[in-house]
């Protein structure tokens, strides 16, 4: 891979305006994305703690704007050190910025695509169609063997990753052109997993095959984005720097959100981190920045030592990651290196311990188990009315008299994607096409909107 076609300013649309426009053509991502509806519906969608009303705690909107900060610098970091050393002799000088920005931007949209609710959002999704898209039917016949198998696979294995793809390339405007039309390195970047459902396995040992990164209905799309940046199969060398961005983000986020909701305190904290194989170096550091604490008196010291400590520790993986990149620059360039950069080393132990311990002390806490209940029981009961209702549209059958309402809770945005994609298509092969239009409505769902609008329709009153 050259990085002159993985840092291309092509769009897969050609755009008219562009040639008078002076900024760079991620300085226009950048601004497309930041003014898009979808990005600000992050603001209103879980990171961790689902309908969370304090101020502190991470959205999605807050997270994605972190893996765009941490991601800027590891390009940063990594560029300069090519320039430095004379690694690549195809590497440029002004290749740096536009390295930077494609960073910023598809650390922007790494989690746009994601249901309300956070990951368990997503699991969600892929239980109901694992448990009722073999009851559904259309015409009489059994909507399984309308599907092909790579549709099928599409909504059992339903990834946030895949339908944030989706988004951008269909779904940001409903008219003629549905694309937000991002250049092809900036969408390039952004798809860790350059993989189908179909060829995905979270058994892989290749770590750029273990989810899925695209639905069917984007495989041109991304057929044409690797063939402009000429990654072919493989990741894109800049998806490694957006991985490790995102994990530096969250690992050290989690604990920091976990920290201040009380699920844990600082002595337990060091006893958990310890007992998951963090390193004693990391650990001292801790325990020396709150002891410097208490010695100036500050009000509380032990909090004031892990908001110290946690930013330490991103600038240690951060440092981590760009070395790690270095050290494999050559089979990273391949496209034959098979790990995530802070999966080994003293980074990798950190890292481990700190998603260990917000597991052990957040994830599988009781507020958290009652909030995930609740989220499970309101996307249930949509889905549960909202996709067989969506395989009688468009039929010429009459809808049943319930089944008609519920159409009318699919926005109309969305029905209009529909029916643009499915001009000419026979009613039989538009199955698929209707299932994603629920499946488009309910990712697009804020946690807010989801829950109100599950109170409505079960007639209950706002708290």
């Amino acid at each position: 891979m050259k990085w002159s076609a993985l840092l291309s300013q092509q769009r897969l649309r050609p755009e008219e305006e562009e040639r008078t426009d002076l900024r760079s053509g991620f300085e226009r991502d950048y601004h497309r994305i930041i003014g898009s509806s979808s990005f600000r519906r992050l603001q209103d969608k879980t990171q961790v703690f689902p309908l969370d009303s304090s101020d502190f705690i991470r959205t999605r909107l807050t997270h994605s704007l972190e893996v765009s900060s941490i991601g800027r610098s590891l390009a940063g970091n990594v560029a300069e050190a090519l320039l430095d050393t004379g690694a690549d002799q195809e590497f440029l000088p002004e290749m740096k910025l536009p390295m930077t920005e494609v960073l910023e931007c598809a650390g922007l949209i790494h989690d746009i695509g994601n249901p309300p609710f956070g990951h368990f959002g997503e699991e969600t999704l892929r239980e109901w169609f694992e448990q009722h898209l073999g009851e559904l039917t259309f015409g009489g016949e059994k909507v399984t063997e309308i599907l092909t198998e790579e549709e099928r696979c599409d909504l059992v294995r339903f990834e946030g990753n895949a339908q944030g793809l989706r988004l951008v390339s269909a779904l940001h405007f409903p008219g003629i052109r549905g694309d937000m039309n991002l250049t092809a390195a900036v969408l390039s970047a952004a798809l860790k997993y350059p993989v189908s459902s179909t060829e995905a396995s979270s058994c892989a040992k290749d770590a750029a095959r273990k989810k899925p990164g695209f639905f069917a209905s984007e495989k041109d799309h991304v057929r044409r984005v690797a063939e402009i940046t000429g990654t072919g199969a493989r990741r894109n060398p800049l998806a490694y720097l957006l991985e490790a961005a995102d994990d530096i983000a969250y690992a050290t986020a989690d604990i920091s959100d976990a920290y201040k909701k009380g699920f844990f305190r600082y002595p337990a904290f060091l006893r958990l981190m310890r007992e998951r194989g963090a390193g004693e170096r990391e650990m001292e550091l801790l325990e020396a920045l709150c002891a410097e604490a208490e010695a100036n008196e500050e009000l509380r010291p032990e909090e004031y030592a892990m908001r110290r400590w946690l930013a330490c520790m991103q600038d240690f993986l951060i440092r981590g990651a760009t070395e790690r990149f270095l050290s494999e620059y050559e089979r990273i360039m391949n496209g034959t290196f098979p790990e995530e950069l802070l999966s080994a080393g003293e980074e990798g132990k950190l890292l481990t311990a700190l998603k260990r311990t917000a597991y052990d002390t957040a994830f599988v806490s009781r507020s958290i188990f009652k909030t995930e209940i609740a989220a499970h029981t309101m996307m249930t009961f949509l889905l549960d009315h909202l996709v067989p209702a969506a395989l009688s549209y468009d039929t010429g059958c009459r809808p049943g008299l319930m089944e008609e309402k519920f159409l009318e809770m699919i926005p109309a945005d969305y029905r209009q994607v529909y029916a643009r994609q499915t001009k000419g298509l026979p009613s039989r092969e538009r199955t698929a096409a209707r299932i994603r239009m629920v499946t488009d409505s309910v990712s697009a769902m804020t946690d807010t909107y989801a829950r109100d609008l599950y109170r409505e329709l079960n007639g209950m009153p706002f708290a």
